[in-house]
C-alpha cells in the first residue's frame, strides 16, 4: 500500500512539474511571446551598404542594453536577402553571425526579437517607384515563392533552437500584390511550410499593399493557429510624417502645415508648386487628429478581435527633418490610441533617419521623442 501511494505521489509531482515548466500545456498551446513597446533595429542587416568592420561595429550589445534600460521589451530586426545569400543562393556567413549575436544580446537584456525578412530579390516594397517600374516577380513566379520558402527553411534551421517565447518570425515585409488573394495564397503556402518545421513558433503576418491598415480586412489568417500576431504599418498623414523625404512627392512640399486639424490652407495650397498639387489636394479638406487615427485603426482592431490575436503596428514614425512640435503632437496621439487598444508597436526606427539615437555621438538625438515613447498614457 505504501509503495502504491508513493508511486501515485511521484506521478502527481511529475504532472505538477510538467504543468509548471511546459508553457504549451498551461497556455493551451499559445506561446508566451508577449510584446508591448519596441523599435526597429533597421539600416544594419537591411537597407544598408555597410559591410565588414563598419557593419560589425554598427550595432553592439550596448545598444540592446540601452533599449532594455529605457523600458522597451522587444525589437524588430529587419534582414535582407542580399546580405544573407549571394546571387547563387549561398549563405554569407558573417551576416548570419551578426543576426544570432543580436538575438543573443536581446535575450541577455530581456528583449524579445521579431526577425523580419524585409527585402528579397523577387520583392521590394518600393519597386513600383523605382526607375523601370515594378520588377517584383514574387506573386507571379512559383520559383520565386519556393525561393522565399527555402530562405525560411534555412532561417528556421539557424533559429529553431531559440525559445518560442523569445523569437518570432515575420516572413515578409510590406507585400505589394496586385490582388489581395495573391498575398493570401502566399501566406497560406509559407505558413504551411513553416508549421511543418516549427509547429508553434510565433509568426507575424501583415496585410497587403505595404501592410496597410486599409487592407487588413482582406487578409485571410490561417485558421486554428493562436501563435500568430497581426501586423499593420501606419505613417499617416504622410504630409507630416514624411516632410522633407526625397522619395515621396509630398516630402517635397516645404510650405506651412498644421496638426491637428486641416493641414493646408487654401492660400498655402495655391502657393505650392503645380506639380505637387495633386498630392496635396486631399490635405485641404481632411481633418487630421486623434479621432482620425482611431478611425483608421478600426479595421485592424476588428480583425484582431475576430481572430482573437494580438495586434502589432510594426512601423510608424516621423522623419528627422519634421518640426518637432508637430512630430510630438502626432506621436502623443499615436501613443494614446495604441494604449487604448493594447496595440504593440515598434517605432521606425532606432538610429537611422526616423530614429531617436545617434550612433556617431553615442547620445540621444531626440530626447523629447524618447520621453513621449516611454511616458504613461
Amino acid at each position: 500500500m505504501k509503495k502504491c501511494l508513493s508511486l501515485a505521489m511521484v506521478a502527481t509531482m511529475m504532472l505538477a512539474l510538467t504543468a509548471c515548466t511546459d508553457k504549451t500545456e498551461t497556455n493551451n498551446g499559445v506561446n508566451d511571446f508577449k510584446i508591448s513597446r519596441g523599435t526597429n533595429v533597421s539600416h544594419w542587416l537591411s537597407q544598408s551598404e555597410e559591410r565588414g568592420e563598419a557593419r560589425r561595429q554598427h550595432i553592439q550589445e550596448d545598444d540592446f542594453a540601452l533599449l532594455d534600460s529605457l523600458g522597451f521589451d522587444f525589437v524588430r530586426l529587419p534582414i535582407d536577402e542580399v546580405q544573407f545569400w549571394d546571387e547563387d543562393g549561398n549563405k554569407l556567413p558573417e551576416a548570419w553571425e551578426l543576426m544570432t549575436n543580436a538575438i543573443d544580446w536581446a535575450e541577455k537584456h530581456h528583449l524579445r526579437t521579431i526577425v523580419d525578412l524585409h527585402i528579397i530579390r523577387s520583392h521590394y516594397f518600393n519597386a513600383a517607384n523605382e526607375e523601370g517600374g515594378n520588377s517584383n516577380t514574387l506573386f507571379t513566379s512559383e520559383e520565386a515563392q519556393q525561393g522565399l520558402i527555402n530562405m525560411w527553411y534555412q532561417l528556421s534551421d539557424a533559429l529553431k533552437g531559440y525559445s518560442n517565447d523569445s523569437v518570432a518570425y515575420e516572413f515578409m515585409n510590406e507585400p505589394v500584390a496586385e490582388d489581395h488573394e495573391q498575398w493570401n495564397d502566399l501566406v497560406a503556402k509559407v505558413h504551411k511550410a513553416l508549421r511543418e518545421r516549427e509547429p508553434q513558433r510565433t509568426l507575424v503576418v501583415g496585410s497587403n499593399l505595404w501592410q496597410s491598415y486599409e487592407t487588413i480586412k482582406y487578409l485571410k489568417v490561417p485558421e486554428n493557429d493562436k501563435n500568430i500576431i497581426l501586423s499593420f504599418h501606419y505613417y499617416n498623414p504622410m504630409l507630416l510624417t514624411h516632410r522633407g523625404a526625397w522619395w515621396t512627392p509630398v516630402g517635397h512640399y516645404a510650405g506651412k502645415i498644421t496638426y491637428p486639424g486641416i493641414m493646408l490652407t487654401q492660400e498655402d495650397y495655391d502657393a505650392a508648386p503645380d506639380e505637387l498639387k495633386p498630392d496635396l489636394e486631399p490635405y485641404l479638406t481632411q481633418e487630421w487628429n486623434i479621432d482620425k487615427i482611431r478611425a483608421d485603426f478600426a479595421d485592424a482592431i476588428a480583425a484582431a478581435k475576430k481572430y482573437d490575436l494580438q495586434l502589432f503596428c510594426g512601423e510608424w514614425g516621423v522623419y528627422e527633418p519634421v518640426e518637432r512640435e508637430l512630430a510630438y503632437k502626432w506621436t502623443k496621439d499615436m501613443m494614446t490610441v495604441f494604449t487604448e487598444n493594447k496595440i504593440a508597436w515598434t517605432t521606425w526606427c532606432y538610429d537611422a533617419d526616423f530614429g531617436f539615437w545617434d550612433q556617431q555621438k553615442n547620445a540621444f538625438k531626440d530626447q523629447g521623442l524618447v520621453d513621449l515613447l516611454l511616458a504613461d498614457y
